[in-house]
C-alpha cells in the first residue's frame, strides 16, 4: 500500500496502525483529541476527552498483553519498569466469590495501570515508527470511487481552518469506537448498513484512587463477586497502579448502582465480603472524588453478514463490538482484531476486493467474547434477553464449572485461560473438563 489511514488514536487504532506499518509506505492516524500529557489523574497523565471511561479502572488481560508484546517487544516490561503492576494468578491476583478466595494457580499474568498510562505508552511506541504519523482532525465522512473507499474527509482541529480536507487512502481502518458513524458513512455512499445487535444491561460503576501504607496488603489485583440479600450481583475490583497508588472500582446494576459520593463509595467497600476491600477502605487515603460511568447496553455490528461491502475499508475495536466492561475484554479484543488484520494483509488478497476474510476472522473473535460476557449478563434477573436456545442447560453447566473452580486448580486454570482470552470459551464444555468439575463439586459437598 502507498497510504493507510486509521480513524481514531485509541488502543484499537494504535494497534491497527502498528500492523499497517509493515504493509504501507505511510500510515496516518487521524485523531480528534489533543493527546499531549495532561495532569489530574494517575501519575500525571490525564485521560483524553474521547475516552469517557478513561478515569475508570482498567487492567490488561494476559491474552492482550501477550499479543501486544508480539507487535511491540518489551512493551509490558517497559510498563512495569515505569510503575505499572504485574499480578500473577499464583501469587497476588486473587478472586473472591462471596468473600471466599478461589484456589491459586500460577502461570497467568495481568497488568494493572490506569488507562491514560497504558495508552500513552502504547502511543509513544507506535508513533516512534518511521512511517507512521499522527494527524489532528475530526472525521466528516468517506470518499468512494467505484466499488471501494478511496479516502477520508476531515476537518482540522486546533486551528481556525474549517475547510474539509481529503486524505486519499488504499485502506481505511475505522477505530472511532462505540460511537462510530460508519453506518451513516456507508449509507451516504449507497452501501448497506451492518445489522446492529444490542443487549441492555444497565450497568453503573464508580472508580476512586487511594494511597495506602506499604506492606498492608497481599494482593496486587483482587476481584470480588457477591450478591445482596435480594439477589443482586455486585462486583468490586482493586489494583495497584503507577505512582504508588491503588485504584478501586465498585459496580452494580439497575437501581443498585453505586452513587458518586465518597461516603457511599467507602461504605460499599466496607460492606464487601472480601477483606481486601474492607481493609483498603480502612487504611487507605482517598485521592479526590470518585468518578462514575454508566454502560447501558452491549452492542455489536455484524459486518460479516452483509452481502455487499466496499473494498478498502475495515473496522476494529468497539466499532465491531463493545461488551460489558466489568469483564475487561475490550483492550485484549482490540489486540486480537489487530492479529486478524495482520492475517488478512499477509494473505495477499487484493485490496480491490472487500475484506471478507478479515471480517470473518474478527467476527469469530467477537462471537467468542460475546458468548462469554452475554451468557453471564443473561443470568441477571433484570436483563430481558432474548435467551438463546439451550440457555438453561448451558447456565447449569457454567454454574458447575464455576463452583468447581473455587477449589480445583485445574478447573480454575482452564477458567482463567478463557477469561484471560488465551483459549476459546468452548474449551470449558469439553467432556473431560465437565467430568472433573462434577467430581470437584462432589468432593466439596463431602
Amino acid at each position: 500500500m502507498r497510504r493507510a489511514v486509521v480513524l481514531g488514536g485509541s488502543i484499537a487504532g494504535l494497534l491497527a496502525a502498528r500492523v499497517l506499518s509493515d504493509h504501507a509506505d505511510e500510515v496516518l492516524v487521524l485523531e480528534r483529541d489533543d493527546v499531549a500529557p495532561r495532569g489530574g489523574f494517575g501519575s500525571g497523565q490525564g485521560p483524553r476527552p474521547g475516552v469517557p471511561q478513561g478515569k475508570q479502572m482498567h487492567a490488561l488481560l494476559d491474552g492482550g498483553r501477550r499479543r501486544i508484546d508480539e507487535w511491540l517487544p518489551g512493551f509490558a516490561t517497559d510498563l512495569i519498569a515505569d510503575g505499572a503492576a504485574l499480578a500473577d494468578t499464583g501469587r497476588d491476583l486473587h478472586t473472591y466469590v462471596g468473600g471466599r478466595r478461589k484456589v491459586l494457580v500460577d502461570g497467568v499474568e495481568m497488568i494493572s495501570a490506569t488507562r491514560p498510562f497504558l495508552e500513552a505508552h502504547l502511543r509513544r511506541r507506535v508513533l516512534s515508527l518511521g512511517n507512521l504519523h499522527l494527524v489532528h482532525g475530526r472525521v466528516r465522512g468517506l470518499t468512494f470511487e467505484g466499488g471501494r473507499v478511496s479516502g477520508v474527509r476531515y476537518t482540522r482541529t486546533f486551528t481556525d481552518a474549517r475547510d474539509e480536507v481529503v486524505l486519499d487512502s488504499d485502506l481505511v481502518v475505522d477505530a472511532t469506537g462505540r460511537g462510530s458513524r460508519i453506518d451513516n458513512w456507508l449509507k451516504e455512499g449507497g452501501w448497506p448498513e451492518p445489522e446492529t445487535r444490542s443487549m441492555r444491561v444497565d450497568l453503573g460503576y464508580t472508580t476512586a484512587l487511594f494511597r495506602r501504607p506499604e506492606g498492608r496488603h497481599d494482593a496486587t489485583l483482587a476481584q470480588s463477586l457477591s450478591t445482596t440479600p435480594d439477589g443482586r450481583l455486585r462486583l468490586s475490583t482493586l489494583g495497584r497502579v503507577e505512582g504508588d497508588q491503588w485504584i478501586v472500582l465498585i459496580a452494580g446494576y439497575a437501581d443498585d448502582r453505586p452513587g458518586r459520593g465518597s461516603d457511599e463509595f467507602l461504605l460499599r467497600c466496607k460492606q464487601d465480603p472480601a477483606a481486601a476491600f474492607r481493609q483498603l477502605a480502612e487504611d487507605g487515603e482517598l485521592i479526590g472524588e470518585p468518578v462514575s460511568y454508566g454502560h447501558p447496553e452491549n452492542r455489536r455490528r455484524d459486518f460479516h453478514l452483509l452481502d455487499r461491502f466496499p473494498a478498502g475499508l475495515v473496522a476494529t475495536g468497539d466499532v465491531l463490538a463493545s461488551f460489558n466492561p466489568i469483564y475487561g475484554q475490550g483492550m485484549s479484543s482490540a489486540a486480537m482484531h489487530a492479529s486478524c488484520l495482520a492475517a488478512y494483509l499477509k494473505s495477499g488478497q487484493s485490496l480491490r476486493d472487500p475484506a471478507w476474510s478479515y471480517f470473518k476472522d474478527a467476527g469469530a473473535v467477537v462471537d467468542d467474547v460475546w458468548q462469554t460476557s452475554t451468557r453471564n449478563d443473561l443470568r441477571l434477573p433484570h436483563v430481558t434477553g432474548p435467551r438463546p436456545r439451550g440457555f438453561k442447560v448451558v447456565s447449569r453447566i457454567s454454574d458447575l464449572v464455576d463452583r468447581a473452580s473455587m477449589t480445583d486448580p485445574v478447573i480454575h486454570r482452564r477458567c482463567l485461560e478463557v477469561t484471560q482470552m488465551l483459549t476459546p470459551a468452548k474449551t470449558l464444555m469439553r467432556p473431560g473438563t465437565l467430568l472433573r468439575a462434577a467430581w470437584a463439586v462432589r468432593r466439596q459437598a463431602a
